[in-house]
């Protein structure tokens, strides 16, 4: 585990990640940013709607030259069903491998934040109505790493090093897609390869 959260300037972890659809991924790219997303269980309510913003902006991310990834703490059987429509990486880490690599936690400060509670009910609400339109899977009822994890989001450069860093809070602190295109547009860019 490092000591201690990760901080712009060190370097990320070096990992080639298996996602559960598509080829292996490398953490960094060397032609691309990368967006390294935490979240916390399949079929959490709040990442859902999250990612679902995530999704429709994709194409500007994309153009903005980020490769997004995205890590659950759930094992892979929990993760599949949640998977439609999600058109970047999705990891299963039910280990908590990347978690501790990476120093993203879990504390009951996810839940008891009064923050969180106004984004816990909304994506409840959105995420019953997609229940009920058929469009939507429940989550597990016990979730593998339980409830209580913390989101976290890494921009890496094709270097390796972390350029910007966010641990969140509670359930809901997460880059948007504008603060992610912000930190993307002064982050220095990835060598072109010939």
């Amino acid at each position: 585990m490092p000591g201690g959260p990760l901080r712009p300037g060190s370097t990320a972890p070096v990992r080639t990640l298996a996602p559960l659809l598509g080829p292996p991924v490398a953490v960094p790219d060397p032609e691309r940013l990368v967006h390294l997303q935490f979240r916390r269980f399949a079929g959490c309510p709040v990442c859902h709607l999250h990612l679902r913003s995530v999704v429709r902006r994709y194409e500007e991310i994309q153009a903005a030259g980020i490769r997004e990834v995205v890590v659950f703490h759930s094992p892979a059987e929990e993760l599949r069903p949640h998977l439609d429509g999600l058109p970047f990486p999705v990891v299963a880490d039910p280990d908590k491998l990347l978690y501790t690599a990476f120093g993203v936690e879990s504390a009951p400060r996810a839940l008891l934040s009064p923050r969180a509670w106004g984004p816990m009910a909304r994506a409840v609400l959105v995420g019953t109505w997609g229940l009920l339109r058929g469009r939507e899977k429940p989550p597990v009822l016990r979730p593998q790493g339980g409830r209580l994890g913390l989101p976290a989001d890494f921009l890496i450069g094709g270097d390796g090093r972390i350029l910007a860093a966010k641990y969140g809070e509670h359930v809901d602190d997460q880059w948007t897609v504008d603060e992610l295109l912000t930190l993307a547009s002064a982050a220095p860019r990835p060598a072109a390869t010939a």
